[in-house]
């Protein structure tokens, strides 16, 4: 994995990159994902591997980023035989979040960024925080014409080892609602009460909406494609496509722990889950879903854990 971070604005992007094609499914429970290829992961789909997976800011017009790891790869012969002399085709999955309210909306990561992002990918340790394509992200910010502050997200990453089974989880955290440390009930990152001393709590805000309307309160910023979540799970055990799609499936119910509301209406949540293959070992697709679930969620806590306050949008660690 290797992130590209512009800090102009800031944005950025993260490439996944797998030392052998990868087989990928999909959850799309988002309203508007802003994505690329990732319908052909869906079960009617023949094509099952994926060779990278490319993670940008810049909303739908960061989905162009995608061709640079395409140049990686294929100057690398990586890719599907086409039967084509000298041709590889690689398939790069590619998802965006928007980050365009920072900064200055033209400066964005396309594709020489994301071959940069490439060329640092590594198998070491995940940079996380407001690194790669989280470097723009924010969160809790519907209320935001209010006088509610949102606050930065980033990216997180956790990960948990069971005997020969290995789950991990990478997450771009954009979204619209609160984000909870899910294991203690308690809000860590979000929409500020009005006075910056707490947090507004936005269930709640909206409650008191629908409790009592008013002409004098703009309505949530919810509009398409404003937020979101990008989530990558992967896992060693040996998984068809179908298997794969109900783990995305499970995984992004941990979303739905640490995010309050989540799947919004603007927001385009995704879900991608992988497997390297690397361990035959039989295992209750239940369980390892359940546990998928679980290091999603931790993730999306240490993303705002580990995320760098900019101008307007302060992070966890200045509270």
């Amino acid at each position: 994995m290797g992130h590209f971070t512009d800090a102009r604005r800031p944005t950025g992007c993260t490439a996944i990159l797998f030392d052998q094609p990868a087989i990928a499914g999909i959850d799309y429970d988002g309203s508007a994902p802003a994505e690329s290829l990732g319908a052909m992961l869906q079960p009617v789909s023949p094509l099952d591997h994926i060779h990278a997976v490319l993670l940008a800011g810049g909303g739908p017009m960061g989905l162009g980023a995608t061709a640079g790891a395409v140049r990686f790869l294929e100057e690398r012969r990586i890719g599907y035989d086409w039967g084509v002399p000298n041709v590889r085709v690689p398939v790069v999955v590619g998802a965006a979040i928007d980050d365009l309210a920072l900064g200055d909306a033209r400066l964005r990561a396309g594709p020489d960024e994301a071959y940069r992002a490439c060329q640092a990918a590594t198998g070491g340790a995940v940079a996380e925080g407001s690194v790669g394509a989280g470097a723009g992200a924010t969160v809790g910010k519907m209320f935001v014409a209010r006088g509610m502050a949102g606050m930065k997200g980033g990216v997180g990453s956790a990960s948990v080892r069971l005997g020969d089974v290995v789950v991990a989880s990478l997450v771009v955290v954009n979204s619209a609602g609160d984000i909870v440390d899910w294991r203690r009930g308690t809000i860590l990152a979000g929409a500020r009460a009005p006075d910056g001393r707490g947090f507004a709590r936005s269930v709640e805000v909206l409650r008191r909406d629908l409790e009592k309307p008013s002409a004098a309160n703009p309505s949530p910023l919810d509009a398409p494609l404003r937020a979101t979540l990008l989530a990558v799970v992967g896992t060693n055990v040996t998984l068809t496509k179908t298997q794969l799609t109900k783990l995305a499936m499970m995984a992004n119910t941990g979303a739905a722990r640490a995010i309050d509301p989540y799947h919004t209406q603007g927001d385009g949540d995704q879900v991608i889950a992988v497997s390297s293959g690397l361990s035959s070992v039989s295992v209750s697709l239940t369980a390892l879903g359940a546990v998928a679930a679980e290091t999603l969620a931790d993730a999306i806590v240490r993303a705002v854990r580990s995320a760098t306050g900019v101008a307007g949008w302060a992070a966890v660690s200045e509270l």
